[in-house]
């Protein structure tokens, strides 16, 4: 079987209902917000604040240039920090404060068709607006001990792709029983 170069949805599922068969019970899922992940799954789903930042300052860049990129990022700088009533009511109040200008069009005057002048913030907003109920999952069910990060499951198949790197010469099907005994042992 051939692996696909990308992750996709049905990869997810199917990695769900290969753990659940062998035992391993699911509480909560955590994802980087890939479009589909979020929805159709019987457990909770904890964006990753991390990933919608990044979503966010791909957008805008790391230093936006127009004072809506700029309120758009410091926002998100407090995401870890505030509960949910709070973020929506500053993403609400910074959706008032920019919403003419997010409604900005140019007309482009060759085609005479127009697009949004400002589609890189509007495409942001639309982001975390989008992913705002999967973004304090983990405040809704504390019995869960959901982390609002995928971090520390980055960090271990940073470790898991290290010691792949080490062993650079072997082929896939000699590299799986290692990945696995990894798994096994933690």
């Amino acid at each position: 079987m051939e692996v696909p170069p990308y992750e996709t949805i049905r990869a997810y599922k199917d990695g769900i209902e290969t753990l659940e068969a062998v035992g391993w019970k699911v509480k909560a899922i955590v994802c980087d917000g890939r479009r589909g992940v979020l929805q159709g799954f019987s457990v909770p789903v904890q964006m990753c604040h991390f990933h919608q930042a990044a979503i966010v300052t791909r957008y805008v860049t790391r230093r936006p240039k127009l004072n809506a990129g700029q309120d758009l990022q410091s926002l998100l700088r407090h995401l870890p920090h505030v509960g949910e009533a709070q973020f929506t009511l500053w993403l609400e109040l910074w959706y008032d404060k920019w919403e003419v200008f997010l409604k900005e069009r140019t007309t482009d005057e060759r085609t005479r068709r127009w697009h949004y002048t400002h589609r890189r913030i509007r495409s942001a907003y639309y982001s975390v607006k989008r992913n705002l109920p999967y973004l304090f999952t983990y405040l809704r069910h504390p019995e869960l001990n959901i982390p609002n990060t995928s971090n520390s499951l980055e960090g271990i198949f940073t470790h898991i792709k290290k010691n792949i790197r080490l062993h650079g010469g072997l082929r896939i099907h000699q590299k799986q029983p290692m990945i696995e005994e990894f798994l096994r042992s933690q």
